[in-house]
């Protein structure tokens, strides 16, 4: 891998969870971003204007309310701009919203990333780095995950479209050779998160005396990934720019690597923990206990997700350490200190 410093770099999805916490270590390092969002009412934009808020104020930093799925605007986009780096964050998430809401998922995660994938062979990217998700591995049950995996039956739309951007991505990059990295994240949480997600849900909850949702009657185990500890993987990875592998075999293809200058990497904490004991820790640090209501596995859940981590700690020299009580004090610090509960 060349590795470079990634001087002008994109962010789309930069008012979202992960966009916000990463376009501010970039700036802290003093890096110009342009940050891309179209701040759309998946959940409350006030959440999403408060992130914008405290980017606006960083030197550096311009924001473009822009649609992914506006082709021309982001053919403008790139002609108006180069980019080193592109890190594309934004996607309509969720897996459960992907059972109703099918077309959201066509239009922003397909449509909206080939229309990025067309700006980054004109413009010519140095390094386009994608979010994936650990929802890709779907119905494999070989714990734990790893980027070798074939990962061909997904059990929601939501996975079977970042499964998509991953085969898009690498077409690309064969076709017109850009440099492309997608990272498999692994249920990212910590300040600042989406009001849609597990722990969110059940401080909002507890704090407010009703009942929580507890799915897989509480057996359900995640690979819990801290934020920080994601950004921090992902400024590691757009620094290396991926090469073709020399040793790459077509009569015994790898599935994290090519003979195109692509690579795969899961981003996890490489621990899964039970759902229950996500809701201890919380019940310790709010000092409240839950109220449950436990309920069977839902449609387009998995039981389990663990990442194999092998390839980051080897390439990248890192590895994510955030233990899950630390994580979640951080984030009730921060719910408390946001909403003056």
């Amino acid at each position: 891998m060349a590795q470079t410093f990634m001087q002008n770099t994109l962010v789309t999805g930069c008012a979202g969870f992960i966009g916000f916490h990463l376009s501010m270590r970039l700036l802290k390092e003093g890096r110009q971003v342009i940050g891309l969002d179209n701040l759309n009412e998946y959940y409350d934009p006030a959440l999403k204007m408060a992130r914008l808020s405290q980017l606006t104020t960083q030197p550096g930093f311009r924001f473009l309310k822009l649609d992914l799925t506006s082709g021309k605007e982001i053919e403008r986009l790139f002609l108006d701009h180069a980019f080193d780096c592109v890190i594309h964050l934004a996607a309509q998430a969720g897996v459960r919203y992907s059972l109703t809401h099918p077309h959201a998922y066509v239009q922003s995660n397909l449509v909206g990333f080939a229309n990025l994938l067309e700006g980054c062979r004109h413009g010519s990217v140095k390094h386009l780095v994608f979010a994936s998700s650990s929802s890709v591995y779907g119905s494999n049950s070989q714990m734990p995950f790893s980027t070798r995996q074939n990962v061909d039956h997904p059990v929601s739309l939501y996975a079977a479209t970042k499964k998509a951007n991953e085969l898009m991505a690498h077409a690309y990059s064969h076709l017109y050779r850009i440099p492309a990295t997608g990272l498999r994240f692994f249920t990212v949480y910590g300040p600042w998160g989406r009001p849609d997600m597990a722990l969110f849900l059940f401080t909002k909850a507890i704090l407010e005396n009703r009942e929580i949702e507890v799915f897989n009657y509480g057996k359900m185990q995640r690979d819990f990934t801290y934020v920080d500890d994601v950004v921090e993987g992902v400024v590691r990875v757009m620094e290396k720019i991926p090469q073709p592998d020399p040793n790459w075999d077509s009569g015994h293809p790898d599935a994290d690597t090519s003979n195109a200058p692509y690579r795969i990497y899961n981003i996890g904490n490489n621990r899964p923990v039970e759902l229950i004991t996500l809701i201890e820790a919380l019940e310790a640090k709010l000092g409240k206990k839950a109220h449950k209501l436990l309920l069977p596995l839902q449609p387009g859940d998995v039981p389990a997700t663990f990442a194999d981590v092998y390839d980051l700690v080897r390439d990248f020299d890192f590895k994510p350490q955030t233990s899950i009580e630390e994580g979640v004090a951080r984030f009730v610090e921060w719910y408390r200190g946001y909403y003056r509960v």
